[in-house]
């Protein structure tokens, strides 16, 4: 008899101080390093306020709310055997997922940068995003390749 999977515990992450904003307080946790908290939130607020300044726009929680709008996927892949075959089956990803998904994907891709300093490779990427470039968008636009791809697959989905 196939064992019942038990739906993962979400604790309620209070809103950050400045804009307040759960995802930005989600990356700032995601950002935050061996529990020194004001270190990411230094590091967040000054490479929002930097990629503002760059990109010449007023807010920087608008900076910030249309980079991880750019990096959300809308369409993963699931792994799934079936008749002793892998398929690679196209699904919605669900809202927390997504969530979830551009913040890892944005601090990955901030943190391959090399050569600058965490704020401007931050500001960096914040500004790639905002305008629909960099590692974060390129990750999000291969998944939505590879979905696209599997597309022929998407009737196995219905049959769990």
């Amino acid at each position: 008899m196939p064992r019942k999977k038990n739906k993962s515990l979400i604790r309620p992450i209070p809103s950050d101080r400045i804009y307040n904003d759960v995802k930005v307080q989600r990356l700032i946790n995601r950002v935050m390093l061996e529990g020194k908290k004001s270190l990411a939130e230094n590091l967040v607020y000054k490479s929002l306020e930097l990629s503002a300044k760059k990109l010449k726009v007023d807010n920087p929680f608008d900076v910030f709310a249309q980079a991880m709008k750019n990096i959300e996927p809308h369409i993963e892949t699931r792994s799934r055997r079936i008749g002793g075959a892998n398929y690679q089956i196209p699904f919605e990803v669900n809202p927390q997922r997504k969530t979830h998904l551009t913040i890892m994907w944005f601090v990955a891709a901030f943190r391959a940068r090399k050569g600058t300093n965490s704020v401007e490779a931050m500001s960096a990427e914040f500004c790639d995003a905002y305008n629909n470039q960099g590692a974060a968008v390129k990750k999000k636009e291969d998944t939505h390749k590879m979905a696209e791809a599997n597309r022929a697959f998407a009737h196995f989905a219905r049959m769990s």
